[in-house]
């Protein structure tokens, strides 16, 4: 039902014209100390042939492999920065792959070194800010291991990958084609093992090795599958895109902290509309928000649809005008209505005031959330004021709107009203004006704003109460 709504999503086309270039097989090239070993599925290219230069890499990432190379180890930059090269984007990171195990490159670099990860080990080469990643070559779980190298659940899924092999078995191991590239700075040479190069000029992503296999080893993939298709304008293989929808369900075994790690790789990288509408095509948005799922409707149209569609298109738009981003405004934003409702279930049938309903609600939709996902307490803190800050905004007397302004997450809690008044109407509307006007007042006009307040809605009489006379005894 969502597939024609992915139809309407503006996409930024990529030029891949510049990837036009002949591949050459490895077959005619003379092995060298540190080259692959040769075989026919695998391609080599000169980096210059498409566009790659080494001006263009990272001076920290080259000097992690040069120096892996002097101690007589493989080592390569692999993987997104390639692709991103080829695409005419600018990496986020760069990233090295090595036949050095981590022990080892540890040994190597010494104090910038730390070793991360318990499920695969890493090591973090530190240059002040500047991390540089470094892999050991992985090889496939058919050889029997002890739990400690490799260990898989009844579902298929990978819990530990410390098996380490050649470049060969590293390649076969990358999820999509266009992730298994490899570049050599010693020769200049791109190795494309799974024609990734072509894979990216026609705009498609596949998955290396069988994709239900591949999504049971790690149901992330499905995800990452996701956030390539909108981020890099691309389209998922027959193959790869059918078992989608079935294997879905194996998100729920992936841990939440991972969960939360991802969704904001989904949603907070300038392309977030389109992957909400992908999310929802493939069953993908459910996993990750199942207690958003009862506020929708068919034909897509319900309040908390529209705010999460508007509120994804501002944060594209923050993106895009390279604005800071707050993550815990974004799920204020999804869970506001789900809130609203819960707070008037507990008015009218708990006789709750306002505020406690509020309360109450908050924690009982935050429980919701962070069931799913492991969404940090400096997030959840931040959630709970932009929502209880909507009722400060409904007090426009006295002091209550200087009070309101001087707190911290004001400015949110505001957005988050201009929003409903787009998504409502009807008094919000009159509301969120009245405060972007206060905002913007100078001391005078503010005076003048809340005696016109006070005169359009003048306050309630006080009510004066007898006291009650004590019997003496």
């Amino acid at each position: 039902m969502f597939s024609k709504h992915s139809k309407q999503v503006k996409s930024t086309k990529i030029d891949r014209s510049s990837l036009n270039v002949v591949v050459h097989s490895t077959k005619s090239t003379k092995a060298k100390t540190n080259k692959p070993v040769q075989s026919h599925k695998k391609y080599t290219v000169k980096a210059s042939q498409v566009n790659i230069h080494a001006r263009m890499l990272s001076k920290n990432a080259l000097s992690v492999v040069e120096k892996l190379n002097r101690h007589g180890y493989e080592a390569y930059i692999v993987g997104g920065c390639l692709r991103d090269l080829l695409l005419g984007k600018t990496p986020k990171d760069f990233d090295v792959a090595t036949n050095a195990r981590p022990e080892q490159v540890q040994a190597i670099f010494q104090r910038r070194c730390r070793l991360v990860g318990r499920r695969f080990r890493l090591a973090h080469i530190m240059f002040g800010r500047d991390i540089i990643e470094v892999a050991t070559f992985r090889a496939s779980h058919e050889v029997n291991h002890s739990e400690q190298q490799a260990k898989q659940n009844q579902d298929g899924m990978i819990l530990r990958d410390n098996v380490y092999g050649t470049l060969e078995q590293d390649a076969q191991r990358r999820d999509f084609t266009v992730n298994a590239l490899y570049y050599s700075p010693r020769d200049n040479s791109i190795y494309d093992f799974y024609h990734g190069i072509d894979d990216l000029k026609a705009g498609k992503l596949r998955l290396i090795g069988d994709p239900v296999t591949r999504y049971q080893e790690d149901p992330v993939r499905m995800l990452r599958a996701i956030r390539f298709m909108a981020k890099l304008d691309m389209f998922l293989d027959k193959a790869s895109e059918t078992p989608i929808v079935e294997l879905a369900p194996l998100l729920k075994n992936i841990p939440p902290a991972r969960l939360f790690d991802e969704s904001l790789k989904l949603l907070q990288t300038g392309s977030g509309e389109k992957t909400y509408y992908l999310l929802r095509q493939y069953g993908l948005f459910e996993q990750l928000f199942p207690a958003l799922i009862p506020y929708f409707t068919e034909q897509g149209d319900s309040l908390a649809e529209r705010m999460i569609i508007h509120s994804l298109k501002s944060t594209d738009e923050r993106i895009a005008d390279n604005l800071r981003l707050n993550s815990a405004f974004l799920f204020a934003t999804f869970f506001w209505y789900p809130l609203r409702e819960k707070v008037d279930i507990l008015k009218n049938e708990g006789g709750l005031n306002n505020h406690d309903a509020y309360a109450l609600a908050s924690n009982e939709i935050m429980d919701l959330l962070c069931h799913s996902l492991a969404v940090p307490r400096r997030h959840t803190g931040v959630i709970r004021e932009i929502w209880l800050l909507q009722l400060q905004l409904l007090k426009r007397s006295g002091r209550f709107p200087e009070r309101t302004m001087e707190q911290p997450k004001f400015r949110a809690a505001y957005d988050l009203l201009a929003m409903r008044a787009e998504i409502e109407g009807g008094e919000s509307i009159e509301l969120a004006k009245w405060w972007h006007e206060y905002q913007f007042s100078n001391a005078e006009q503010r005076i003048a704003l809340l005696k016109e307040q006070d005169k359009n809605a003048p306050k309630p009489k006080k009510r004066y109460y007898r006291k009650r006379s004590t019997k003496k005894d």
